[in-house]
């Protein structure tokens, strides 16, 4: 296989979808900037607050900065936030009371939120508190209009959870179009329920966003989109003023709730990060494009294919063999500038059920906007790889690890 002359093969036949990635990136990057000149963003937003965190400047700027961007009422954007899975479970348990009901329209969740929902018992679970949980599966990659129709017609549902990306299924990841349609039949039945959407590695990927067609609340991380590979960790929610108040006395305290939280000098790598994440996300997704180009060239499943719409930074490529599953994963390791001489091998990774295996040589741990390749040791033995600071970066990482798999036949 000669590599090199496989990828210039496939970038010739790509320049069509780069295109349309170069005009979204440019889209966002004048709503971004827009949304920097009007809340005013000077060096005073870059000083550091302690203990408490009281009248952060820089703190309170990003937050309108981000409800600008998303056309929310409000937002809350906190370093205090682990994950993006801290952040859906914040927002869960600042949702929902004893004898609620949640519903997830789109099949299981991620399986970081298992234990979260109670369906992998936990005693800190939503359940434990009394919280009922339901889900539909989606029917060929979209949502059971009907049996989503008639569960909401003879159930009362305080919150729809609606996970966009596809986590480690196998299912296509959600665009806005089809968000756009299950929202509207949702508020047609029962206009008080809280639409909820994850919408984690999906940011500046579709010129709409889930709140301009209907969404109560957004949930996102901060190490993957939007923090553009600058920020150091946290997460954002955006939505309704009313829902954002109660995840943020969720995050802090009844009575306090946003007033509180120090920021430690976060706010300039936060600001930078966003400022950045419109030409980060580009390069991910031309990342995602080449590499499903290829490896289609090469006989493997993708998905999406290469010239499919996307919704999200993630392309899933289908080894169907544990062991080439792993060298692949291997071979991106290899291609990172951290800890590239590292070998990632499976192992019980905490929230999983399988055991997963990771390569993530990244300057933030965990950060999945920078080139990663992770997945479970389960049939039909898929690798999700994401992220790409650069489309150059990310196309040496391709090139790594394909030579890694030529190497070790």
């Amino acid at each position: 296989m000669d590599i090199l002359k496989l990828i210039n093969e496939a970038e010739k036949d790509i320049k069509g979808e780069f295109a349309k990635i170069d005009d979204t990136c440019l889209f966002y990057s004048s709503k971004v900037l827009e949304a920097f000149q009007k809340h005013n963003v000077s060096e005073a937003c870059f000083a550091e607050t302690t203990g408490y965190g009281y009248n952060d400047l820089g703190r309170e700027t990003i937050e309108k900065i981000f409800a600008t961007i998303f056309n929310a009422e409000d937002a809350l954007v906190r370093n205090q936030f682990v994950s993006g899975s801290h952040a859906l479970s914040k927002t869960l348990f600042a949702l929902l009371r004893p004898n609620d009901l949640l519903l997830s329209i789109t099949g299981l969740p991620y399986d970081t939120l298992h234990e979260v929902i109670g369906i992998k018992e936990n005693a800190s679970s939503l359940a434990s508190f009394g919280v009922k949980y339901a889900q539909i599966d989606l029917v060929a990659d979209d949502f059971d209009y009907e049996k989503v129709e008639k569960y909401l017609k003879n159930n009362k549902v305080k919150v729809i959870e609606i996970q966009r990306s596809k986590g480690y299924s196998t299912r296509k990841s959600l665009t806005i179009e089809k968000l756009e349609k299950v929202i509207k039949l949702i508020k047609s039945i029962d206009r008080d329920v809280i639409v909820m959407v994850d919408n984690c590695y999906c940011e500046f990927v579709e010129k709409v966003n889930p709140i301009e067609v209907g969404a109560d609340i957004v949930v996102g991380s901060l190490i993957k989109n939007l923090g553009g590979g600058i920020a150091p960790n946290g997460a954002y929610v955006v939505g309704n003023k009313a829902l954002i108040d109660l995840v943020g006395e969720s995050l802090t305290l009844p009575g306090e709730g946003r007033e509180v939280g120090p920021t430690l000098g976060v706010n300039k790598a936060l600001l930078e990060g966003l400022f950045f994440a419109p030409s980060v996300v580009a390069s991910a997704l031309k990342t995602s494009v080449l590499t499903s180009c290829v490896m289609q060239r090469l006989g493997y499943k993708t998905n999406p294919l290469y010239n499919e719409e996307r919704a999200d930074i993630v392309v899933d490529i289908q080894f169907g063999d544990p062991d080439k599953l792993i060298k692949f994963v291997q071979g991106i390791q290899s291609g990172s500038p951290v800890d590239a001489h590292a070998l990632p091998i499976p192992w019980d990774m905490p929230g999983y059920d399988d055991q997963v295996i990771m390569a993530a040589g990244c300057f933030t741990q965990g950060s999945s906007i920078e080139l990663s390749c992770d997945g479970p040791i389960r049939k039909p033995f898929i690798a999700y790889m994401q992220g790409g600071l650069t489309y150059e970066y990310g196309k040496l990482g391709l090139i790594k690890a394909l030579e890694f798999m030529q190497n070790e036949k």
